[in-house]
């Protein structure tokens, strides 16, 4: 159904939204409302890219040794290759998760995953936990978007880094008609064709255009403690240009850590 709406363009604002965090080896993430898995596996895919060139600069390094002792080095390494990399996906939906573990299974992510029942209002994980907060297409469904960007400050590491990769509000006039055009007459249609539920799909289309602009989002996000808060639109083709909100935030506590990228 996500392919069919966006004609899978989804998929490459994921991959952009994954690059957009640029995790390193040993990075925590929390990624509330994932139960997809969506983003975790993208962060562990992304974690073991760089894992696997790290290593690989360190062969090179060892001209000397022998081929026993590249070789044995390499398989070391080899076998950390998420770098201490751990992501926890947290999300209300039990049935959501359940099919989060069968696709993760089916897929071979067999380490660095944990799956964690909680509500994005009141997350059940000590404060300065993680390094990275991600919420890709979820925040627009909690009830008090407030509480939960309070939570995500809470548990981010001073230092840490809020990311929220959600539907928002198309500016040129033109577009925005035909987006609604779109959104309206065809989405529900094809959530009945498709998923058989007009009314989830109604819902989305209707949640979308109650969420809050660009602009107010950011300030929202400011307003929870956030400093140097930005946001990045993001286009398909002109039909759904600016459709896309990706605001990222750091923790206003990060003087009492070195800088993240």
């Amino acid at each position: 159904m996500n392919d069919s709406m966006t004609l899978g363009f989804h998929r490459i604002w994921k991959d952009i939204f994954v690059h957009k965090m640029n995790p390193s080896p040993g990075t925590l993430l929390l990624d509330v409302a994932g139960g997809t898995g969506d983003i975790a596996f993208r962060f562990l895919n992304y974690v073991r890219s760089v894992r696997e060139r790290q290593v690989q600069r360190k062969l090179r390094q060892q001209q000397n040794l022998s081929w026993q002792e590249i070789s044995e080095t390499y398989q070391e390494d080899k076998l950390k290759s998420l770098g201490d990399s751990q992501v926890v996906v947290c999300d209300i939906n039990r049935e959501m998760l359940k099919v989060g573990k069968q696709k993760a299974q089916h897929l071979g992510y067999l380490e660095g995953m944990s799956w964690v029942l909680g509500d994005a209002e009141e997350l059940p994980f000590d404060d300065a936990k993680f390094d990275v907060y991600t919420i890709a297409f979820g925040i627009r469904n909690v009830t008090r978007i407030d509480l939960a960007l309070q939570e995500a400050y809470r548990v981010l590491k001073p230092g840490g880094r809020f990311l929220c990769l959600e539907f928002s509000h198309v500016n040129n006039p033109l577009l925005s008609r035909l987006y609604d055009l779109y959104s309206f007459q065809v989405i529900p249609v094809l959530g009945e064709v498709i998923a058989g539920d007009w009314k989830s799909y109604q819902y989305l289309v209707e949640s979308i255009r109650r969420f809050p602009t660009q602009e107010e989002l950011k300030a929202m996000i400011e307003d929870a403690g956030f400093f140097k808060v930005d946001y990045q639109n993001l286009n398909a083709g002109a039909l759904l240009e600016g459709q896309l909100d990706l605001s990222t935030g750091t923790t206003s506590r990060k003087a009492e850590q070195s800088q993240c990228s």
